[in-house]
């Protein structure tokens, strides 16, 4: 009976350290994942820092005056440092170089419409429609849009008859697509305030929207501007863009692109828009401020050593 009963209790002890063993690995395999999430919280938290650092850095760069030959140029040259092991990699580029939809006239909206595949009039058409979405009062244009279009499109609103506070509001311009904005997306801002581009930092597919230009005088034109970047010289103007071109004046709209990579492969980018007032209490309005895509845009290749 005695061996019995000490049988059982040995059962019993062993099936406790059993538990009490199972018990210990899950909460060291708990442990061990909260702390590393807890390290790529952090690892993230500091390349999230470096990225903002970067910001910062470009709006120094900008503030400089334009005369000085060291300052950034904002033409989408990347700059590259590193910091405490973490690489830092920061561009800034001229939100002239871009399409306004509240500025650009109806022509410039037609060649962007067509340059990524839309027809002649479909192109007139949509053109149309963003100018009814963007302009005051209740009078619609020829192939455009207003309250009663859009009421028999099924849609619960109409256009707000006022200039785009965003470009993600194109998206709900009647006959807008997502496949079509993924197409335009790039090519568009709201903060230029420019009826035209900046061809001499605007991008192949802004070059390629400009009326009367053609891909082999944008192909040749690319050529020579990189040549000029890369030799420090004025960027030529883009033959037949005249009436369309642009240069920023007054108050500047700059995108920075701040990218930070850590030495363990972490990466965080910081991508923020911003007006260059030239006050002295506020040298900078920030228009936008987020998290930017890993794949920077093709403006240029040239990486600037710092």
């Amino acid at each position: 009976m005695m061996r019995r009963q000490g049988g059982v209790a040995l059962v019993l002890v062993l099936w406790v350290i059993t538990l009490l063993a199972v018990i210990a690995g899950n909460f060291a395999f708990s442990m061990r994942g909260e702390a590393q999430i807890a390290r790529n919280l952090l690892l993230n938290a500091q390349a999230q820092a470096r990225a903002d650092a970067g910001v910062q850095l470009a709006w120094f760069e900008l503030m400089k005056p334009a005369a000085d030959p060291r300052r950034w140029r904002a033409n989408g040259v990347v700059h590259e440092f590193v910091q405490d092991g973490t690489v830092v990699r920061v561009s800034i580029l001229d939100e002239g170089g871009k399409i306004d939809l509240n500025a650009a006239s109806d022509a410039l909206l037609k060649g962007l419409f067509k340059s990524v595949g839309l027809t002649d009039q479909a192109s007139a058409s949509l053109a149309d429609t963003v100018l009814d979405w963007r302009s005051p009062g209740a009078l619609k244009r020829l192939n455009g849009a207003k309250d009663e279009e859009y009421r028999a499109a099924g849609k619960n609103y109409g256009p707000p008859n006022a200039p785009f506070e965003t470009t993600d509001e194109l998206q709900r311009v009647l006959g807008m697509t997502p496949e079509l904005f993924r197409k335009l997306a790039s090519a568009l801002t709201v903060y230029s305030r420019l009826p035209g581009v900046n061809t001499s930092v605007a991008s192949r597919e802004v070059l390629l929207a400009i009326p009367g230009v053609n891909p082999a005088m944008v192909e040749q034109f690319l050529l020579q501007r990189q040549d000029a970047l890369s030799t420090g010289q004025p960027v030529p103007p883009l033959p037949g863009a005249d009436s369309f071109s642009s240069n920023s004046t007054g108050i500047a709209a700059y995108l920075v692109r701040s990218e930070a990579k850590m030495a363990d492969g972490t990466v965080f980018v910081r991508q923020a828009t911003g007006w260059l007032t030239r006050s002295p209490k506020r040298p900078i309005q920030v228009l936008a401020w987020g998290e930017g895509d890993t794949e920077p845009p093709a403006l240029n290749n040239t990486t600037a050593k710092n």
